[in-house]
């Protein structure tokens, strides 16, 4: 006899069962930021009737089978249960920053046309429930409902450095198999349920991505209000937390901190570092402190075209790679379309190798550049070595031609990572007369009264990067207008200064 295939479940279907199956247990932790008040404990079954809930004031303001709903709170319970509404009413999801500029907020609605919008905006062209509203829910009927399967499940909006913004909408079904394998970790049902450490936001999909794929593997999520590195080693060590992605800027800002050693990371099985690359002085120091097998290193993108993953111990043999393609197969190309050489830069372009791979559709941008042999490129830069191992050099529309060079930004920002006095950095082009473009850096120093000087830094880049990719100009900032999730908008910071004399 042949085994049967496992059965799809539902994304709301899902947490009726684990709420069936066990309904005390902890399903999510919500801990404020520092001195915001007490953390917010919630069971499988707190969090079955807080979306039903929820799910019935959707209802009955028109959210039913294939409608959008956007979120736009800010990290809270109340998030994930109106996310877990949604999906219950065969509705799909596109979390979205609380705190977008009007211009930017009124574009994504006009374009993704939701019929729910769940957040604080006002005089928006669609039905609105209040974080007030959703608070006040808990005494609501919590009424079972019809199992539905959204479709398209989950939609991402992303603005890169551009500041531009795009809809990534991800067709296919609201259903996985349970104990399935999920990105990087493989969830057995038979274990116990791991505790899981989300830190970014809701809004990007790191943070939306892990923390369901979480509850729905059956684990503990433990979410945090805003990432504080302090606090997240705090809840490293109380809540025993097994898995946890970051940012590089979370990593920094963690690996920054004074009392590091004597901290207790023995419950981290994995630190998966994604968003950006990483600098090869912040990988040794992560693999000093959770060891080189629970250090992996990602590259992929919202897209889904491709994933290419490293672990710690790998990476030491393969200083600045991001790994080999995992499901999927990448391609370098130049600006012809044809390949270029081992260990030369061109676009990186991938297509996975799996069937059921989903596609993605952009909502209110052009579709991204394909090959004719179908394979997609997000505008990354970087090379192949002769092992397949992928290396990023930086976006294509951030690089720097200065002098008919190029020069990558990150790069340079790995470099000036390294000083001690140097709390975070941004690198960008200017426009200049003579050179095209200069290379001009913006330092937020650990020490605002005692920064360190354009001779010592300069210095401190010559000894690291080739004359022409040492920044023509330090500017010393109070700090960088990152989001939470680490991205900068760099053409806008380039427009604020592109008039200054240098």
């Amino acid at each position: 006899m042949t085994e049967s295939e496992p059965t799809p479940v539902s994304f709301g279907r899902r947490i009726s069962d684990l709420a069936a199956e066990r309904p005390e247990a902890v399903a999510l932790i919500f801990e404020p930021r520092p001195g915001g008040g007490r953390a917010r404990v919630f069971s499988w079954a707190d969090v079955e009737r807080r979306s039903l809930q929820i799910a019935g004031l959707m209802h009955r303001r028109g959210v039913g089978q294939d409608a959008m709903v956007i979120v736009g709170l800010p990290n809270s319970p109340e998030h994930v249960f109106a996310s877990l509404a949604a999906w219950k009413l065969g509705a799909g999801v596109l979390p979205l920053r609380w705190d977008l500029p009007e211009w930017e907020r009124n574009r994504l609605i006009e374009v993704v046309k939701p019929r729910l919008v769940c957040g604080d905006w006002n005089e928006i062209p669609a039905a609105r429930l209040s974080r007030v509203q959703l608070a006040a829910s808990t005494e609501a009927p919590a009424e079972p409902l019809e199992d539905r399967i959204a479709d398209p499940a989950r939609a991402i909006a992303s603005s890169g450095s551009t500041g531009l913004p795009k809809i990534i909408v991800k067709p296919g079904p609201g259903q996985g198999v349970p104990g399935a394998e999920s990105g990087p970790f493989e969830r057995d049902p038979e274990k116990a349920a791991r505790s899981e450490l989300v830190l970014s936001p809701l809004y990007h999909t790191n943070g939306f991505f892990i923390a369901h794929a979480a509850l729905f593997g059956g684990d503990r999520v433990v979410l945090m209000e805003r990432f504080d590195a302090a606090q997240a080693v705090d809840l490293i060590e109380r809540h025993r937390i097994q898995n946890v992605t970051m940012v590089p800027t979370m990593l920094q800002r963690i690996a920054r901190l004074p009392d590091l050693e004597t901290r207790d990371f023995s419950s981290i099985e994995f630190v998966l570092q994604g968003g950006a690359t990483c600098p090869g002085w912040l990988v040794r120091r992560w693999i000093e402190l959770v060891g080189p097998e629970s250090f992996v290193m990602s590259y992929g993108s919202t897209e889904g075209i491709g994933l290419a993953m490293i672990s710690g111990a790998e990476w030491l043999d393969h200083p600045g790679s991001v790994g080999k393609a995992q499901d999927s197969e990448v391609r370098i190309l130049d600006e012809s379309g044809r390949s270029v050489s081992i260990g030369v830069i061109g676009e990186i372009f991938m297509r996975p190798t799996t069937d059921d791979a989903p596609g993605f559709e952009y909502v209110g941008a052009a579709p991204p550049k394909r090959s004719d042999e179908g394979f997609t490129s997000v505008g990354d830069m970087g090379w192949l070595d002769e092992g397949g191992y992928l290396f990023i050099a930086d976006r294509r529309q951030d690089m720097i031609i200065s002098g008919g060079a190029n020069i990558f930004p990150a790069e340079v920002e790995a470099a000036l990572s390294e000083h001690p006095e140097v709390f975070d950095c941004v690198v960008i082009g200017l426009p200049d007369e003579d050179w095209g473009h200069r290379v001009h850096a913006l330092i937020h120093p650990r020490d605002a009264d005692r920064p360190p000087s354009n001779t010592e830094l300069r210095a401190h880049c010559r000894a690291r990067l080739a004359a022409f990719k040492v920044p023509k100009a330090f500017e010393i900032v109070e700090h960088l207008p990152r989001t939470e999730a680490g991205k900068l908008n760099r053409s806008g910071l380039v427009t604020e200064r592109s008039d200054e004399t240098p």
